[in-house]
């Protein structure tokens, strides 16, 4: 099979989908990879590390696109990418179509096999593909969080640990799961106040067990929801569900009752957000201002630590690549439940049941 690596063309996205061990493994089973120039360039990997392990390198996508019956992305395509997508051609990628009508109609009108890295269940029923994105964003989100609260980024000027006399930050997490978690265990570290909100008691008890003394976990309803926002100095929304558009925790009225330059992350923005006021930006653009509230929505915050998540996520992507390129995309899909999963659309029918009911589209089971 031919794999091909096109660069990432988002903004300010530094990631690349394959790492040199990747092409030398599937140049070794007899596939053979054709990959961009200068792909690699903004994690630290070099044409010649990947002309080393076998890839073909051409100049532009279009030529990767052309030549390749796998394409292996980091992000969606854009909108200039999609002339080049042909009928049966598979992309493996992260999707969020909930998040985009026109790209799920694109993807298709175009007929394309789109397997999404976000809708992966391995066999343990874990969103492995999801996982080390997530733990890159939430510890990243208390991260940017801390920046955006000093007052030059128009925050309340609020260092997260406080100092001795000096209260500390309150953090809301909206969410326990792999965002969640990660962003609370940081966050704990700062020595701020921390409280992580879920509607799993079965996750609360567990989150209860490992989270050090300075996180409290809180059932998630509406009331528990507007009293943390009114105590809160910076709001992590990291509620995820797997294919779907994320529901609207913070309703555009709820900032009226939060403290001026108090910051929102909203991690969920990838699915549409979790945050009524928040919309897509860029790590060149990262913020804006609604009511008072500093809004931070960036699509593709691990793009900012290109080498950590590249590595990061290509150890989880490459397995499932591998099985993609030898057994070919209809077989995968029929034998290996996992890849049945990452099934977004096949052959311009959507197959993911998510994805269907937010665009009320014709929905095609692959489950039986």
């Amino acid at each position: 099979m031919i794999v091909g690596v096109p660069a990432e063309t988002k903004s300010d996205e530094y990631r690349v989908s394959m790492l040199p061990v990747g092409v030398e493994e599937l140049t070794r089973r007899g596939h053979t990879v054709v990959m961009q120039a200068g792909a690699g360039l903004g994690s630290g990997l070099f044409d010649h590390d990947y002309l080393k392990a076998g890839a073909e390198l051409v100049a532009t996508a279009k030529e990767v696109f052309d030549r390749a019956d796998l394409i292996i992305k980091v992000k969606e395509p854009l909108e200039p990418e999609w002339p080049l997508i042909r009928e049966g051609q598979t992309l493996f990628t992260y999707f969020h179509f909930a998040a985009s009508q026109t790209l799920t109609e694109a993807m298709i009108q175009a007929g394309a096999n789109c397997l999404a890295y976000e809708t992966l269940r391995d066999q343990n029923g874990r969103l492995s593909l999801l996982t080390p994105m997530s733990e890159v964003a939430g510890r990243m989100s208390v991260q940017e969080g801390a920046k955006y609260l000093e007052k030059p980024q128009m925050g309340r000027g609020i260092l997260l640990g406080g100092v001795p006399g000096v209260a500390p930050a309150h953090i809301t997490v909206l969410g326990g799961g792999i965002v969640g978690a990660n962003a609370a265990r940081i966050a704990a570290g700062f020595q701020a106040d921390v409280a992580i909100l879920d509607v799993s008691l079965d996750r609360l008890r567990y989150l209860d067990d490992v989270m050090p003394a300075n996180v409290n976990v809180l059932f998630s309803d509406r009331h528990t929801i507007q009293e943390q926002l009114k105590r809160a100095d910076l709001v992590i929304g990291a509620v995820l569900i797997p294919g779907a558009k994320a529901p609207h925790l913070v309703h555009a009225e709820d900032l009226r009752i939060m403290k001026p330059g108090s910051v929102i992350i909203d991690v969920a923005v990838d699915q549409g957000g979790c945050v009524e006021t928040s919309r897509p930006t860029t790590h060149k653009e990262p913020t804006f201002i609604v009511d008072e509230v500093v809004h931070y929505c960036v699509t593709n915050m691990p793009g900012a630590v290109g080498r950590t998540s590249t590595f990061a996520l290509c150890n989880a992507t490459l397995p499932w690549v591998l099985a993609l390129a030898d057994k070919g995309t209809e077989a995968a899909v029929r034998e290996i439940e996992p890849i049945r999963h990452a099934a977004n659309i096949l052959g311009g029918a959507v197959t993911n049941l998510a994805v269907a009911s937010t665009f009320d589209l014709a929905y095609t089971n692959l489950h039986g």
